[in-house]
Parts: structure tokens; sequence; C-alpha cells
């Protein structure tokens, strides 16, 4: 019997992630594939990048617009809504044998109280994991009390699940998504990022991303103001920045992102979204990942390149050696640059061993999608690993 796997997506870097996944599970014959689509992939601000799963060849079962009408609070809830709605609509009209969900944004939160009302069973990649500087903490941990199958990263996130209550039997270290782009995707060259984004990288150049700071007063300003005057105490290097998640915040960073390429069109470029060949493409060749995003937690160790992580946003994830840790602070962030690209911290990065895997969480992830027993999955107990003894209960 053929399974129906539904998966939702609603940015480009987490559908990045799911890229392999995807495939594995589109070319299951004992699995159908039904991708749904929401969040900023529909949103033309965001590059609108429900094109590039379009061009990617993916067959789209559903979207969801959330209107996504501002970065206040107000507006973020108002597009949780209008997922928790939307994604019950579709659960209920194709009732899939499991919804497949990734990591802690809000739209994963929404469609996850979606599967539970509607006693759809939830397939969670990319639990156990902390970054105490965001409100995605939380919604992280709250995905995995509502989920009934786990996807870690790694052994220790995967001990944490369980740790958590959830049953050892239902917990799986298959290693972080990212990992399988890095190995299986052909990376753009050089050559073919510079046409792309139209600048000369002769001179080495940093890859930028920065979002806001969500559980921060100002958003985490502070700290992007400080990371731009860190930037240019390094004239020699051009700067390639991507965009910023559509979260609280947003709006601010964004506007200034905006005017900082726009005043040096000579070394700053500024794009929405480059698309997973491109940005991995430009992490090989780039002689430091910065910022605070995940890609220089987990994706940057893997690919040898030093990552400058700056402030809290990813605090509590596991770092290899090739990642400095820095203060939000303009002088801090240069020095951390200033070590990244020096040739003894580079060549020390290339010895490094990423805590994430390998590779292959995408056949690992499908081989549990399809031959776990579905009878009974959405019974949960609540797992002591103290005891190793489990309190039954039932959800719904």
């Amino acid at each position: 019997m053929i399974r129906q796997i539904a998966v939702l997506t609603g940015t480009r870097a987490e559908y990045g992630l799911l890229y392999w996944t995807l495939r594995a599970i589109a070319a299951d014959p004992s699995l159908d594939l039904r991708l749904i689509v929401t969040g900023t992939h529909l949103e033309p601000r965001f590059g609108e990048t429900v094109r590039a799963i379009e061009a990617d060849g993916f067959a789209i079962a559903d979207r969801i617009p959330l209107a996504i009408a501002g970065d206040t609070a107000e507006a973020v809830a108002a597009s949780m809504g209008r997922c928790l709605v939307g994604v019950s609509a579709v659960l209920q009209r194709q009732t899939p044998a499991i919804l497949l969900l990734t990591g802690d944004r809000y739209e994963m939160l929404a469609a996850a109280a979606a599967a539970a009302l509607c006693r759809v069973p939830i397939a969670h990649a990319h639990g156990g994991e902390l970054t105490e500087g965001a409100t995605d903490d939380g919604f992280r941990h709250a995905i995995t009390k509502l989920a009934h199958l786990h996807f870690a990263a790694c052994e220790d996130y995967r001990r944490r699940i369980v740790q958590m209550g959830e049953d050892p039997a239902r917990v799986f270290n298959v290693g972080a998504l990212g990992i399988d782009a890095i190995r299986r995707l052909a990376l753009a060259t050089r050559d073919e990022i510079e046409r792309a984004i139209d600048l000369s990288l002769d001179g080495g150049f940093f890859l930028v991303t920065y979002h806001p700071l969500t559980l921060a007063a100002d958003g985490g300003m502070r700290g992007f103001e400080a990371m731009l005057a860190a930037l240019d105490a390094f004239p020699q290097h051009a700067v390639v920045i991507t965009g910023v998640n559509a979260d609280v915040g947003h709006d601010a960073i964004a506007r200034r992102l905006s005017d900082y390429a726009a005043s040096q069109p000579a070394r700053v470029r500024l794009i929405a979204s480059l698309g997973q060949r491109l940005y991995l493409g430009a992490m090989r060749e780039c002689v430091a990942v910065v910022g605070n995003s995940s890609s220089g937690i987990i994706e940057a160790p893997a690919m040898k390149v030093p990552s400058v992580n700056i402030g809290n946003r990813q605090k509590g994830r596991l770092r290899a050696a090739s990642i400095i840790d820095c203060a939000e602070d303009a002088v801090a962030i240069r020095a951390a640059l200033s070590r990244a690209i020096s040739p003894d911290f580079r060549a020390a990065a290339r010895g490094v061993r990423s805590p994430y895997g390998e590779g292959g969480a995408a056949e690992r992830i499908v081989a549990v999608l399809r031959d776990y027993p579905l009878t009974g999955l959405l019974d949960k107990s609540f797992y002591d690993p103290t005891s190793g003894s489990a309190f039954h209960g039932q959800q719904g």
C-alpha cells in the first residue's frame, strides 16, 4: 500500500535542507509525496522562491498564502493563524499518513498544531537542538512534544529528545539534512557566482547572513550595526549578503541592509535568495561565513570554511573548532574576522570534523517514513530516561 507523505516548506533555507529528502520520497514507489508550500515562498518581497521549487520539477499539492503583512508580533501571529487554518484544511482534504516538518519556525509550529487537531502523525527533523537567543528555541521543543517520529541531526540531540520524554524507539540519529546537499549537489563555481551577482570576487569575500534576534528588545540591531562596521574594516574583501528571515524585526534589518549595499555597489551585493547551488558554492569559495545563521554552525564546518558567529542567536548548538564566537561588538567582530581569514586558522579549518554526520540523512529518513508501523503511531507515552519506563497515554 502506498503511503502519502505530506511535507511542508515555508522558507528558501529549509527547502534547501529538504531538497534531497523530497527527491528520495518522490523516487520511492511505495511513497506518494504531497508538497505543501507556504510562508515566504509565496511572497514577492522575499524572492517568491516557489518558482525555484517549480523549476526543480516538484509537483506542488497545495499552496497556503500567509499574507505576511509586516514584522510585528501581531503580524506574525496573524500569519501563524492563517497557517493553522490553511494546513488544517489541507490535511483534512488529503488525509496523509504522515506530515514531515523541519526545524523551528512559527509556520512549523502552526502546522504541528493543525496536524494534532486533524490526528495526522508528525515526523519532525532537527529537533533536540538549542538556540537560546531566539523564540524558535521554544517553538522547536513544542513541535518535538507534538511529534511522533523524530529525526535528530546528531547523537547528542537524539539523547536530548529522549530526555524530553520521547520514546527512544521513535527517535533516530540521521545526521543534518544540509550535509546531503554539500555531498551531492554540483555547486556553483566562482565564475558562475560572479556572473550571477555581477561582482568580482577576486580579492576574497565574506558570505553574510544576519537574522533578527527575536528575544532582544532591539531585534538585534546593535549587533547588526556592529557587524557592518567591522566588515568595513576589511575594504579589500567583497561582501555577499543573503536575505533576512521573515521574523519579528525583519523590516529594520532588511532596510538597513538595502541601504548598506546601495552605498557600496563596487564591493557589496545583497541577494534575497541565492538558491542552494549558488549559496553553497559561495560558501565553498568565501574566506569566511559571517553572521548568526545556523548555516555557519552546521554547513560551514562541513565545507571546511571558517565561521564568525555573532551573538547568542545560535547559543546552545554543537560547534566545530572552525567556528569563532564573538560578542555583538564591532571590536570583537573585527578581531574574529581577522582571525578567521588568517592563513593558520583557515588551514586548521580544513582539518575539522563536523559533529553533524557525513550525509545520507535523506535515505535514513525515507526508510523510516516508508517502513515504520502506522498502527498506534498517534498513541504517545512519556518516556522516563532515568527509569527506562513509559507512562502511557493517548493523544487526543
